[in-house]
């Protein structure tokens, strides 16, 4: 009777998820995304060896497990000793990561910060490490060679947007330019809709003390990554385009930003391809919104995005490279992402994308879900993935490329 019942239950939800899903944008494919959040049919977990993962990298490279039994393991520095920093979103930590005997693999990790909240973005100016928590933007004193935190944190940007009634986005990601200026993104609050505070589904700037405030860029659904171009100085981002409306629409994002930007959300996307729900409330602004640099496949969320450092010994071809991860689709019928792509810039500007570390989705399911990536000072890079809660090290072995 109780198995009966319980099956009835079941059916009837997948029936009501049905209806709803096929009466919106995204059509039959919305049945299968809210079926699979609902029950979880996604959810796999991340393989006990590194040996019993599927990973498959660019020619010459190879990979490593540097660290592991990380509570969501998020954006990383690396400090002029060459240790990692790490964020840990979930448990509300900023950790030192050491490798003191040289082997490649984290021997202390050790608690630098903790009692944050909702910790991710990190970024050194000399001796000082910033940090971002959902609300606010800190920075404190760091001894690299002592390797140890020197006072206390210090304020430096308050009251950051954060907590509507339906926030998706809470984090902030921050990073430091050439010009000495502090730059945050705020995610927009939801999938799609007009946000009161202009804040929101933008990038920020201001002095490195929190003055001098700015809305550099809008229209940015969520954007978490970005880098300077080395060879430009020309700031990229990744956005997360909007859910819900199918499988392979709208693509996610590569943006060069520009002062005073306009990226199309919530209005356009993509090619900027009025929106269902909000195309038709601003056209006005249709001739001013910047379309993508680069598209990625839709769901894939591109998070993290390091540009990589041409003096590091490396193929040619990477020298104008960037690394993007590719935390994975949670709301499509069949599952995409799931690995770190390298785009590679030709001198006209064109983009082109080659797979660099993928095996994270095979058919045993999602062994993982990249993302960031940084570089020490020899070139080795590593990759934070918060699903099985690791730190993988990729070295590029010469003359085996």
């Amino acid at each position: 009777m109780i198995k009966k019942l319980a099956l009835t239950l079941i059916a009837t939800l997948a029936i009501l998820i049905g209806i709803i899903a096929i009466k919106s944008p995204g059509g039959l494919s919305g049945f299968w995304v809210i079926l699979s959040a609902v029950t979880g049919l996604n959810a796999t977990e991340p393989p006990v060896e590194i040996s019993d993962s599927t990973f498959q990298l660019a020619p010459g490279f190879s990979i490593n497990l540097y660290a592991e039994n990380i509570q969501s393991p998020r954006f990383m520095v690396v400090t002029e000793a060459g240790d990692i920093i790490l964020s840990s979103t979930s448990d509300g930590s900023i950790k030192l990561l050491q490798d003191v005997d040289g082997n490649g693999s984290a021997d202390i990790i050790t608690p630098l910060i903790t009692e944050l909240s909702a910790p991710q973005g990190l970024a050194f100016d000399g001796q000082w490490l910033y940090f971002s928590e959902r609300d606010s933007v800190s920075k404190v004193r760091f001894d690299h060679q002592n390797r140890a935190l020197i006072g206390e944190p210090e304020l430096v940007v308050d009251n950051l947007p954060y907590g509507h009634p339906y926030q998706t986005h809470n984090t902030k990601t921050i990073g430091i330019s050439a010009d000495r200026k502090l730059y945050i993104t705020v995610g927009s609050p939801c999938n799609v809709c007009e946000p009161e505070d202009p804040r929101y589904s933008a990038i920020l700037r201001s002095e490195l003390d929190g003055t001098g405030m700015e809305i550099y860029a809008t229209g940015l659904r969520n954007s978490i990554g970005f880098d300077w171009a080395p060879w430009s100085g020309e700031l990229f981002a990744t956005v997360n385009a909007r859910d819900l409306l199918g499988d392979n629409f709208p693509p996610d994002e590569l943006n060069a930003i520009v002062p005073g930007g306009f990226y199309g959300w919530p209005y356009f996307n993509g090619d900027n391809i009025p929106d269902p729900d909000y195309g038709d409330k601003r056209p006005d602004l249709l001739s001013s919104a910047i379309p993508p640099t680069f598209k990625f496949r839709a769901h894939n969320a591109p998070l993290g995005i390091h540009f990589l450092n041409s003096n590091a010994t490396r193929p040619d071809s990477y020298n104008r490279t960037a690394l993007v991860a590719l935390h994975g689709s949670w709301n499509r019928s069949e599952l995409d992402g799931y690995k770190v792509v390298a785009l590679h810039w030709d001198k006209d500007g064109n983009i082109s994308s080659s797979d660099f570390v993928s095996g994270f989705l095979s058919e045993k399911g999602v062994s993982g879900r990249p993302v960031d990536i940084t570089e020490d000072q020899q070139g080795n890079l590593y990759i934070s993935d918060d699903l099985a809660g690791r730190i993988y090290r990729v070295v590029f072995n010469l003359g085996e490329e």
